[in-house]
């Protein structure tokens, strides 16, 4: 199922925010604002289980210290799967951080953040999650940022039966997301607003006309992709510039011994 950016109408609905969450341009755009009474958030109508999906976001422009943007799929329940993109607000002129994490049955803990290598408020940008039997991949613009292959041949879980929905809000963190919360929200420049816009999603659906099982692959070639040589290159690249922290590499995080993941080859 390919579902393209021209009706958000159709495929997502605002949740909560109290009116600071909007679509517009007769569904060709959703806006999510901030201010000190309340952030604001959607969820897509659809429930995926494996997809590529793409969505251009503009994030807040100007001093956005102390929000958060989050862009997520998400199942629920405690025993949750989760793959997260979140984006940590900045004093005017500092670069972006994106947070990423990864869920699997409740059990979190794999953050990895990367500085981004341009503006991302000055024009949409393209945030995507590749998501099949084989791999997780978040990709800025076509450049992969982190890859979580599946090791569950190492015995380290896998998100492969749990639908779940796209999700997105903006919140006040302020007590951790700018410097370890050394740098608080200025009320002042408030509304914070992060705008979206050209969703795709090639996916198969939960409970829909589109499950992996009844799709031939030939149709859904994003369900074997993995990365190629030029795709393991600008990963390095990134992971080598960009990286900012890996969980993988935080001794003091986990004194007892890094999870299996990060010992795996």
């Amino acid at each position: 199922m390919a579902v393209p950016g021209n009706n958000y109408f159709q495929d997502f609905e605002i949740t909560w925010g109290g009116g600071r969450g909007k679509i517009l341009n007769n569904g060709e755009l959703i806006t999510l604002s901030l201010d000190k009474d309340s952030g604001s958030g959607f969820e897509s109508k659809n429930e995926y289980l494996f997809g590529k999906i793409d969505m251009q976001i503009k994030l807040v422009p100007g001093n956005s210290a102390g929000t958060v943007t989050a862009y997520y799929l998400s199942s629920q329940g405690e025993n949750h799967d989760e793959i997260d993109f979140e984006f940590l607000g900045n004093t005017t002129g500092e670069p972006y951080t994106v947070h990423t994490n990864l869920y699997t049955e409740g059990k979190g803990e794999r953050e990895q953040q990367f500085h981004l290598w341009f503006d991302p408020t000055s024009d949409f940008h393209t945030f995507s999650i590749l998501w099949n039997p084989q791999t997780i991949v978040f990709s800025v613009d076509n450049t992969p940022i982190r890859e979580f292959k599946n090791m569950e041949t190492k015995m380290v879980k896998f998100p492969k039966n749990q639908g779940m929905k796209l999700y997105s809000s903006i919140w006040n963190a302020d007590q951790w997301a700018t410097r370890g919360g050394l740098i608080k929200t200025d009320w002042t420049q408030a509304p914070f607003t992060a705008t979206y816009t050209n969703f795709t999603a090639n996916a198969c659906t939960v409970g829909g006309g589109s499950s992996c099982a009844s799709s031939a692959d030939e149709n859904r070639p994003w369900m074997s992709e993995i990365l190629d040589p030029t795709a393991e290159e600008k990963l390095k690249w990134v992971q080598k510039n960009y990286m900012i922290y890996n969980y993988c590499t935080d001794a003091k995080r986990f004194p007892l011994g890094f999870p299996p993941e990060c010992n795996a080859a």
